[in-house]
């Protein structure tokens, strides 16, 4: 009994031990136990890494799929439409499609994957909204591929949103890969065009893969997230939709709670900020903002400007007296202009 009892107060001994150096191991690192309240800092110094970050997104595959032709829409006078869908992440993904009439290029017609901008799930449209900018873009000899992004539409999954999760991004990458395999479509001549939220988009996709000839972002959402989350002031203040909030869209708060915030870990928001990766940048870019924008301020495409530039890329970057947000009205066709002139030099 006295030899039982003594094993039972060795192995105790022992345990106590062991927990005694795996705290004192944490300590020494940096880890944190539950709870402990130390986990900001703590997930990246021991390697955790996250989706959105740019040299993750690298590592990804994005192979894409047959583009489907879902629905012959009307014809216009110099381009065909199309309802058509492909495959992201295991999702059946929409997209309008535009496939310029006469006579094709050696090689095939250049083709431009158009990323819209935020608009609240549950009422998006593939067919409202943007026609104007399509139209021009197809009138001009360019194939238009316009994905729904996931949740939006009839698409399949969840609205997560471009700034905190990378699943529209994905989406686009995968389109980049369909549209590649389009048989009408010049594998080697593919642009990008973003607007607002899509602009954001549009330079994560051009620091992710090398596929984008050129890029064209109006109004986008592409400063740091330092910027973003300190510096960005709306004349309405965003809620997410009801959508999103059943979708449990990922939140700023999540990965503050993850990996700590900007002042906290430097390095992992820099990490997932496409602007800190521009040397990489796949092409040219064409900047435009009206000065009159209340929902993106003028001074985050400033910010991608000087970026830019002392990376020594090629950047060009118009501004619009009194123009909004959306550059409408009498900046609209000056600006849709001088894209596809930037798109007729990079991509033609």
């Amino acid at each position: 009994m006295k030899q039982k009892t003594k094993l039972i107060t060795g192995i105790l001994v022992i345990l106590m031990l062991v927990i005694a150096w795996i705290v004192f191991s944490q300590r020494e690192s940096g880890e944190s136990l539950p709870g402990s309240g130390n986990q900001n800092q703590s997930t990246q110094l021991n390697g955790v890494t996250h989706p959105l970050q740019i040299l993750q997104m690298r590592a990804k595959d994005y192979p894409g799929s047959e583009v489907t032709i879902e629905d012959e829409l009307s014809p216009q006078e110099s381009y065909k439409q199309y309802l058509t869908s492909y495959q992201s992440d295991g999702l059946k993904i929409y997209a309008l499609l535009t496939v310029p009439q006469g006579d094709k290029p050696g090689g095939g017609w250049p083709a431009i994957i158009f990323n819209h901008g935020y608009i609240p799930p549950e009422q998006y449209q593939t067919l409202a909204r943007y026609q104007a900018y399509v139209d021009v873009f197809a009138r001009n000899g360019y194939i238009v591929f316009k994905p729904d992004y996931r949740g939006h539409g009839n698409s399949d999954g969840n609205p997560e949103g471009a700034y905190f999760s990378a699943a529209y991004t994905v989406d686009v990458l995968n389109a980049v890969s369909s549209i590649k395999k389009f048989g009408e479509a010049n594998p080697d001549r593919i642009g990008m065009w973003g607007h607002s939220m899509g602009g954001s988009i549009t330079l994560r996709s051009m620091v992710v893969t090398k596929d984008i000839k050129a890029g064209v972002i109006w109004a986008g959402v592409v400063a740091s997230y330092d910027d973003m989350m300190n510096r960005w002031r709306r004349r309405v203040a965003w809620q997410p939709s009801e959508r999103e909030n059943m979708a449990h869209r990922p939140s700023r708060d999540d990965l503050i709670k993850q990996f700590g915030d900007f002042d906290a870990n430097l390095q992992f928001w820099k990490s997932i900020a496409p602007i800190s990766f521009v040397a990489d940048i796949s092409g040219p870019i064409q900047l435009h903002h009206g000065l009159a924008d209340e929902s993106v301020p003028p001074e985050f495409s400033e910010s991608l400007k000087a970026a830019l530039e002392a990376a020594s890329k090629t950047v060009e970057y118009y501004t619009y007296d009194g123009a909004d947000h959306n550059i409408s009205g009498a900046s609209f066709n000056l600006a849709m202009q001088r894209s596809v002139e930037f798109f007729d030099k990079y991509l033609k």
